[in-house]
């Protein structure tokens, strides 16, 4: 076992945003590298980077699974999803969700998704997990379809609408999933980057997402309600533009352009300047997280925990779709493990950012010590599910 650092200590926001609103949006395939706000070229979405002014700014989060629909249940459910398993194997597991623990304290939950649920056995994931309101895209209509949904203007039209809806002074958690972002990157109008090459049309698309979410933020300011509502917006997962061989999309591999995402905590009129946290992350801990700012503590089946204390703690994530790998960050360290092949990378990400130089050969121990971690945690995780399930396959 190697020592692990205790992280940066964020205990004193616990309870800032107690009786305030919640808002949680999941922007979709949106990785932290492309963004201005993680030193990107372009700057793809302003409106994030204007709340995020005022913020604590993660900049190590990690999501567990390259995918949405499994990966919205570890950040609902604050529990690891299973390797080579389907997302109706999950229809079962018990699940506190943070809409569910919100409800009960007298918050009104809604879920707006610019999608289907139909896509992919999302049911399973969001049915029966707390949310009073759930609607998508045949709910909300809109003025542009396509394959996936609805236009993000009118998903964010709905949800205001829903908002107003509400009595009077009445506290509310909305989660909003827009498609933006999501391949093919279509977008109604053509963007300010050029769209020859799928990342300009990804670019776009980013664009695009971002200014609903900027409607969104105005929505709530010219209700009166902006400073009495806490931010919580992150990346679902990333995407790949070829940055290593053979990596295109986002289900594939889990290097950082794949996992590492975007993750900003916004509790407007009481955060003041920006706060960069540099300690290491997962959106399985977005449940607990979201809990502990509200003051409301969370139950004690979550594997997550709040990103507020300063323990130390390491990322997990795998991907299943064509290869096998099992993965995991710990501090500078980043370790990928072919489960088929038996083959294990570690990078040391602040000297190699870019994660192009194995250092396996000289981090043997290390490497092994993960590789007991990752193989161990997917084997327990197995388990977990086949107490609800009929066992599927592990490594």
């Amino acid at each position: 076992r190697f020592a692990q650092d205790r992280t940066e200590d964020l205990s004193n926001l616990r309870g800032i945003a107690k009786g305030r609103n919640i808002v949680v949006v999941s922007l979709e395939s949106t990785a932290a590298q492309y963004l201005r706000l993680y030193g990107g070229e372009y700057d793809l979405m302003p409106n994030l980077g204007a709340l995020a002014r005022n913020a604590l700014v993660f900049d190590n989060a990690y999501a567990v699974y390259p995918e949405s629909i499994k990966g919205l249940f570890s950040v609902l459910c604050s529990t690891f999803p299973v390797f080579d398993s389907k997302p109706e194997s999950y229809e079962k597991v018990p699940c506190r969700s943070v809409a569910a623990v919100l409800a009960e304290a007298g918050y009104r939950t809604g879920l707006f998704h610019s999608g289907r649920f139909a896509y992919l056995g999302m049911e399973s994931i969001i049915l029966h997990r707390g949310y009073q309101t759930l609607e998508d895209a045949g709910d909300i209509g809109g003025n542009h379809n396509s394959s996936f949904g609805v236009d993000e203007p009118s998903t964010v039209a709905r949800i205001l609408s829903w908002i107003d809806g509400l009595p009077r002074g009445q506290r509310f958690m909305v989660t909003y999933l827009p498609i933006a972002g999501h391949h093919p990157y279509e977008t109604p109008e053509r963007g300010p980057f050029p769209d020859r090459e799928e990342i300009g049309r990804y670019r776009n698309s980013l664009r695009y997402g971002d200014a609903s979410l900027g409607t969104l933020v105005k929505g709530l300011r010219d209700r009166g309600i902006a400073e009495n509502t806490l931010w919580i917006i992150f990346g679902d997962h990333g995407e790949a533009f070829g940055q290593h061989e053979g990596n295109y999309g986002h289900t594939f591999f889990v290097y950082d352009e794949n996992v590492r995402v975007p993750f900003v905590v916004a509790v407007p009129g009481l955060m003041h300047g920006q706060s960069r946290v540099r300690k290491v992350v997962s959106l399985v801990d977005t449940a607990p997280t979201i809990l502990d700012l509200a003051g409301i503590p969370p139950p004690d089946s979550y594997q997550g925990r709040s990103m507020l204390d300063d323990a130390p703690r390491m990322a997990l994530f795998f991907a299943d779709y064509s290869l096998g790998i099992l993965g995991l960050r710990d501090e500078s360290w980043k370790f990928v493990h072919e489960i088929d092949a038996g083959r294990s990378k570690i990078f040391d990400l602040d000297r190699d950012p870019l994660e192009k130089t194995d250092l396996a050969m000289r981090e043997g121990p290390r490497a092994e010590w993960y590789r007991q971690i990752v193989r161990g945690w997917s084997g327990a995780q197995k388990n977990y599910l086949a107490r609800w399930n009929q066992p599927y396959s592990t490594p």
